[in-house]
């Protein structure tokens, strides 16, 4: 049997503090955050989630996973220069770019910066 895949339904961070977590990509990025249950958040933009693992409650099978482990492109319409002064603005440091990069389905203008845990967000725009 062929697998055939179609897309990714979500990714999952683990992260040291959910409510930080939650407020730097709801003000940065736009995301919404949802209470999926009690205690439980995620991150929605699109049709894509990011779930949050707080890292002091991981369960037995995420064990190994830990905050600022994540790295992951997210792709933007909005320009990369006006996305770059909305990021400054906010006071997230530049680690690169902007630059291209090749993506999943053609060439990609980046920038990169870190979240709260380290993880290392790319924002793209498709070329």
């Amino acid at each position: 049997m062929k697998v055939q895949l179609e897309k990714f339904d979500h990714i999952v961070l683990c992260v040291a503090d959910v409510d930080e977590t939650r407020a730097f990509y709801e003000r940065v990025l736009g995301m919404e955050s949802r209470e999926e249950r009690p205690g439980k958040y995620s991150l929605h933009f699109g049709d894509a989630k990011i779930s949050l693992q707080d890292a002091a409650t991981a369960p037995d099978i995420a064990k190994d996973t830990v905050p600022g482990s994540g790295n992951f492109c997210l792709v933007t319409s909005d320009p990369i220069d006006r996305l770059l002064d909305h990021l400054i603005a906010e006071g997230v440091e530049i680690r690169d770019g902007p630059g291209q990069r090749s993506g999943a389905v053609g060439d990609l203008l980046s920038v990169y910066f870190n979240d709260p845990d380290g993880n290392l967000v790319e924002v793209s725009n498709r070329l």
